[in-house]
């Protein structure tokens, strides 16, 4: 059964490194593959992915050995769950403000009894071509990644609501999203964003707990098209 290449990284204390898709490209995934990323990551709250295309990506990452990831465009039960059952093994919540949206977006993510996962036979689940489905589904529960996004100005009211939802595995940040909801609109650099990420990422390693930062980074596959033609363009490559 497949295997958490973060997961299994996290526990060793390594970092697991990845690239990111704001877009859907089933060879740029296979060539992730071909370079040794662990994980590829498709922004599907942002990007063109449907659930179709999902399938077939997770396809060529697994055949690739990496582990496919998604930040889902919602964190409702139905939604979550079709991105599982194509085989995304990383789930990114956006928008998590309180504790009650953490227990939602924990809850969607497991089975029985760490959470509330309807199962479905699709090839997330194998086609239930498993020996044993309470071990099928013991080994999934240990290697889905859960990662609450903290991108509102509101976090800082609810931030240890948040942080004492069992079943959330690392906390992200999101520049941009913090920026606007502090009337900073495209400010991301901005001091008091930064001071905001800060009072966050402490009272978040002051829990016990991790960024996703802490184990894991990526980068963009669209920068890296960009920053690498703009290098050969300008003779620098």
């Amino acid at each position: 059964m497949r295997v958490n290449n973060v997961v299994t990284k996290m526990k060793a204390g390594e970092m697991a490194y990845g690239c990111g898709f704001s877009f859907s490209s089933p060879t740029l995934v296979e060539l992730a593959g071909r370079a040794g990323f662990d994980f590829v990551s498709f922004d599907s709250e942002h990007g063109p992915f449907t659930i179709d295309l999902l399938d077939d990506l997770c396809r060529f990452a697994d055949m690739a050995g990496m582990t496919p990831m998604a930040r889902v465009p919602d964190i409702e039960h139905p939604t979550i769950l079709r991105f599982l059952d194509r085989g995304i093994m990383g789930i990114t919540g956006p928008h998590i403000v309180n504790g009650d949206r953490a227990q939602q977006l924990a809850d969607a993510c497991r089975y029985v009894p760490r959470g509330h996962r309807s199962f479905g036979s699709g090839r997330g689940a194998y086609f239930s071509d498993f020996p044993s489905g309470p071990d099928y589904m013991a080994h999934t529960n240990d290697n889905i990644l859960v990662i609450a996004q903290l991108e509102d100005i509101e976090v800082l009211d609810n931030i240890d609501d948040i942080l004492s939802v069992e079943g959330i595995d690392l906390f992200a940040s999101g520049a941009q999203d913090i920026a606007q909801s502090m009337g900073l609109q495209g400010q991301p650099n901005h001091p008091d964003v930064q001071q905001f990420e800060a009072t966050v990422r402490d009272a978040v390693h002051a829990a016990g707990r991790q960024m996703a930062d802490d184990v894991m980074t990526s980068m963009r596959a669209d920068r890296c098209f960009l920053d690498g033609a703009r290098a050969f363009i300008s003779g620098q490559s």
